[in-house]
């Protein structure tokens, strides 16, 4: 940006310039006593990949290794995450912070879903109203004894991917995709937007990659070829798993008890998070 334009603002700015170098806005502080080890955003460039669930999935096998999680709905416009635990109703609060609802294994949660009347109500706000939310739901929330949150981020790279990577210590992003060509396009922006902001990318999870057949066991790319190999090694992004499309799971989110759902894939995507940010 050339410098006689510079509003000096950096929180709205996306440009690489000297001025950042020197005004980068610090990252937000917790509440007293609440503790955040590791912070993982799970993004997409496009919406309908199935990054919601994922971040459920990841949360879930976490948990199942005794971690202490928690998860930030980021997704403020089109929060899905408390539907797949089956969590509904409001939040409760200390006087001072807000206490986050916690799922039937431990699971620590807030979502816009969770302080509106009903949840069915649209959140029809601008940017720095949503970014705002995202500011409080990091600083004033009571996050306690934390090892792993993981925060589910809304689709593209607009105002709220720009906000959590600028204002909070965001160790990593899980990139999500699905098979076709367009949305291979669209990971790659989203994976340029982190490599800007120097945001680590853990790697790619390509979900929806097939189906598998009840009765023969073959795999069927319904949604076209995968290229989430060609993709990976393109950007030098490594592919933590592909998953596929799997009617339980669904019926599962939709009863509300995806902390029943198992799979070998998202455990090695578990795997490879305990490897890549250990606990210090």
């Amino acid at each position: 940006m050339d410098d006689n334009n510079c509003t000096h603002d950096c929180s709205t700015c996306g440009a690489d310039c000297s001025s950042r170098e020197t005004a980068a806005p610090a990252k937000l502080p917790l509440s007293d006593g609440s503790r955040v080890s590791r912070v993982i955003g799970v993004v997409s460039g496009k919406g309908g990949v199935g990054k919601s669930l994922i971040t459920s999935l990841l949360s879930v096998a976490m948990k199942r290794r005794e971690y202490g999680v928690a998860i930030l709905d980021a997704d403020v416009t089109g929060p899905s995450v408390p539907k797949a635990f089956g969590i509904k109703g409001g939040v409760e609060s200390t006087g001072d912070l807000i206490l986050p609802r916690r799922t039937t294994t431990g699971i620590d949660m807030i979502s816009v879903n969770l302080l509106l009347q009903n949840e069915t109500d649209p959140v029809v706000w601008r940017g720095p109203v949503i970014s705002g939310l995202i500011h409080q739901f990091w600083s004033e929330v009571f996050w306690a004894d934390v090892d792993y949150m993981f925060i589910d981020m809304p689709p593209g790279t607009g105002d709220v991917p720009l906000t959590v990577f600028q204002s909070l210590p965001v160790d990593g992003i899980i990139v999500v995709s699905t098979p076709q060509d367009l949305v291979s396009m669209i990971v790659e922006k989203a994976v340029k937007m982190a490599n800007l902001m120097d945001v680590p990318v853990l790697g790619l999870v390509e979900n929806m990659s097939y189906v598998k057949c009840p009765d023969c066991g073959r795999e069927i790319p319904i949604f076209g070829e995968s290229h989430a190999e060609e993709v990976s090694k393109r950007l030098g992004v490594p592919l933590l798993a592909r998953l596929p499309v799997d009617p339980a799971f669904a019926s599962l989110c939709d009863r509300g008890t995806i902390e029943l759902y198992e799979n070998d894939e998202v455990e090695k995507v578990a795997d490879k998070i305990e490897t890549i940010l250990p606990l210090n």
